[in-house]
């Protein structure tokens, strides 16, 4: 089988499985550790483990303790949704092959895949094709770790109207092929200072303070509230997501998938782990079904 390897390991996280493991055992028992409820999908950032890896652990883990897929609450697959891109470019999808991780290969479901990409219009890659992309690899050890027997579809997603689309058929074609499933979106948040070119609040702790509390934070307040118009300009007008398809791919799919309500795990920057005039915030979202009352 063709695989791609992993082009981050040993730098943004580490090389092999019982050190990640190690990371993961402390990550999750840091901050506001899991969360319990029937999650479907959620929202990770993708900068190195030491910066972010907690919050997409803790999210990943909070997906998997979850009980309605399958007859013991397995799961057969798992989208992600992530990728840098513009709004004209085509989206991406990996078609076939396996990914590396320092827990053994995640395979490729080849038949959603490939029918997700007829649908949608997507461009299929192969293994050695597909970009080396942080906001998916970062993702893959936690994925292998809490989804050992998951299959993966891995896919770029544009800032655009076909974003939403894209979630919805994602979800379909995994449902059309009888298997359980989990939606993960990938984005980091404000990318903020001298080194990002965006600096609207001037520096220092006015700067910290409004990349929480405004501009980080209205972009969460649409995340929880799975609002994809808002969470489109947000990202796009705003600089607060640098993958706005992204999250709109992943809230739509987690909304065909019966969610309802998000649910703001956790929330931090660069800055709290190493203090700078740039600095980059970092949140998880997890979104949830909740049964009605009647």
């Amino acid at each position: 089988m063709e695989r791609k390897d992993a082009a981050f390991k040993g730098a943004w996280y580490p090389a092999d499985g019982q050190a990640c493991e190690r990371e993961i055992v402390r990550f999750l028992n840091e901050r506001t550790g899991t969360l319990t409820g029937d999650y479907v999908g959620g929202i990770v950032p993708h900068a190195g483990w030491v910066f972010s890896g907690s919050i997409a652990c803790r999210v990943i883990a909070s997906l998997a303790g979850t009980g309605s897929g399958g007859a013991h609450g397995k799961v057969d697959l798992v989208l992600l949704f992530g990728h840098h891109m513009h709004p004209l470019d085509a989206p991406l999808v990996m078609g076939r092959g396996a990914w590396e991780t320092p827990f053994g290969d995640l395979v490729v479901h080849q038949g959603v895949a490939g029918a997700l990409a007829k649908a949608v219009g997507a461009t299929t890659l192969g293994p050695d094709a597909f970009p080396d992309e942080n906001t998916i690899e970062l993702q893959l050890p936690f994925v292998k770790y809490f989804f050992p027997d998951a299959a993966i579809v891995p896919m770029g997603v544009p800032p655009s109207a076909h974003a939403e689309r894209i979630g919805i058929l994602a979800v379909e074609a995994a449902l059309k092929s009888g298997l359980s499933l989990r939606v993960i979106g990938s984005t980091d948040m404000t990318h903020y200072g001298p080194n990002y070119g965006f600096s609207p609040a001037g520096k220092g702790q006015a700067a910290l303070d409004w990349v929480k509390n405004t501009n980080d934070s209205r972009a969460i307040k649409a995340m929880v509230e799975m609002d994809v118009d808002t969470i489109l300009a947000q990202g796009l007008e705003h600089h607060n997501l640098c993958c706005p398809g992204a999250v709109v791919a992943a809230v739509d799919a987690a909304r065909a998938m019966g969610a309802s309500r998000g649910v703001a795990l956790d929330y931090t920057t660069s800055h709290e782990t190493s203090p700078g005039s740039s600095f980059v915030g970092y949140s998880g979202i997890l979104f949830e079904r909740v049964p009605s009352v009647r």
